[in-house]
């Protein structure tokens, strides 16, 4: 009898492996409520075995875990209920009749790699005749070929015997409150800063008339740039008389002729300007920019950048200090021909004098930006994240 009983079962198990082998045509579609019962550690390595591809080895593990030991010690097939057994009339898996994940994700990369549009910012001043629309890229053009004539040499202080980088950076923070004080135009005081620049290049000046060249210098850029221009008796008072007319106009001959009378120079404004444009700038990003490249005025180490990296690196510190993280447009990034990598160096240093702009002895763009006319503008908290990974 026992002998008989084991030859059936055997039987039987052939044939149900058979039938299995035949008739297993999804066998991925596994009722998940039921199996989590048995299977806890398969459970765990799948969220959802009925929604994607099951691999070889899961496959395997499903085939051998439908045959289970009874008491007898015989294996015995057991379907864990109809609902089980594949049918005719089984729906088709969800991967099966439509899109696969791996297509799902294709989609997701073809909008990720969309790159961000160059926006045309001059299409708001088409029907504006003072904004030369047809002509704004040549002069810009113009601008960069010739901002290298205009720009001086890192080291040229050195061949001064009685001044230096921080007697001049002492007079250009004065200059900047004169000229906040007389309410001139932007425009003056970049000018300013480049004749002195270029003039104490070429010429050799007594600590006793730098005074004096910032003066003139100043009263040369308001004849250029102003309409109405302070006289030379009002430079002589905030001089507080120590030059006569006499000095101040034997100097202002020395120095348009050591110039050879080039004054159209592109200096940073004309940049800062254009790039602020391209920002898309308000109110708050336009004063936060100037502060900044005033401040970069006064630094004699500043004068190695040319100035339209000045400008650019002012706007983009500027925006930085604004939203908190570093923000560089592909609009910035092609109206001012500078990546952010080429703008970190010099707006590294940047954010340094505006983390010092209100300590030590020049403090005077610091004063004019804590005003109520620049909307307290110094007070914006400066972008030191930019000081943690300069190049």
């Amino acid at each position: 009898m026992g002998t008989r009983k084991v030859v059936q079962t055997r039987r039987a198990l052939s044939v149900i492996n058979q039938n299995l082998v035949e008739d297993r045509r999804y066998p991925c579609v596994v009722n998940k409520r039921v199996l989590s019962e048995k299977h806890d550690v398969c459970e765990k390595k799948q969220a959802d075995p009925v929604h994607r591809p099951i691999s070889r080895c899961e496959q395997e593990t499903k085939r051998s875990d439908l045959t289970i030991s009874n008491s007898n010690g015989f294996g015995e097939c057991i379907f864990i209920d109809d609902e089980h057994k594949p049918r005719e009339d089984q729906p088709v898996p969800m991967f099966l009749e439509g899109h696969s994940e791996p297509d799902q994700m294709d989609e997701i990369q073809m909008e990720d790699i969309i790159e961000e549009p160059v926006l045309d910012i001059d299409v708001c001043d088409a029907n504006n005749p003072l904004a030369v629309v047809d002509y704004i890229e040549d002069l810009f053009t113009n601008y960069r070929k010739n901002e290298r004539t205009s720009c001086v040499s890192p080291n040229y202080m050195a061949q001064q015997p009685d001044i230096n980088g921080r007697m001049r950076a002492i007079l250009i923070d004065w200059l900047i409150e004169v000229h906040d004080k007389f309410d001139l135009m932007h425009e003056t005081l970049f000018l300013t800063v480049n004749v002195i620049d270029r003039f104490l290049e070429k010429s050799t000046v007594v600590r006793k008339k730098l005074q004096l060249v910032g003066l003139v210098a100043m009263l040369l850029a308001c004849k250029y740039e102003e309409v109405s221009l302070p006289v030379v008796g009002d430079l002589i008072l905030i001089s507080d008389k120590a030059y006569t007319r006499k000095e101040v106009l034997e100097m202002e001959k020395l120095m348009v002729n050591t110039l050879q009378f080039k004054m159209s120079v592109p200096t940073a404004y004309v940049f800062i300007r254009r790039f602020l444009k391209a920002a898309q700038a308000n109110r708050k990003l336009e004063l936060l920019a100037f502060f900044l490249v005033e401040l970069s005025l006064v630094e004699y180490e500043m004068v190695k950048f040319p100035p339209s990296q000045l400008a650019a690196a002012a706007v983009y510190t500027a925006q930085c200090s604004i939203h908190g993280f570093k923000q560089w447009s592909k609009t910035c990034e092609w109206h001012t021909n500078y990546s952010e990598d080429q703008l970190l160096e010099c707006s590294s240093l940047i954010v340094d004098f505006h983390q010092k702009a209100g300590t030590g002895k020049l403090t005077g763009v610091h004063r004019k930006y804590c005003s109520s006319k620049h909307s307290y503008t110094a007070r914006c908290e400066p972008a030191l994240f930019l000081l943690e990974n300069p190049l």
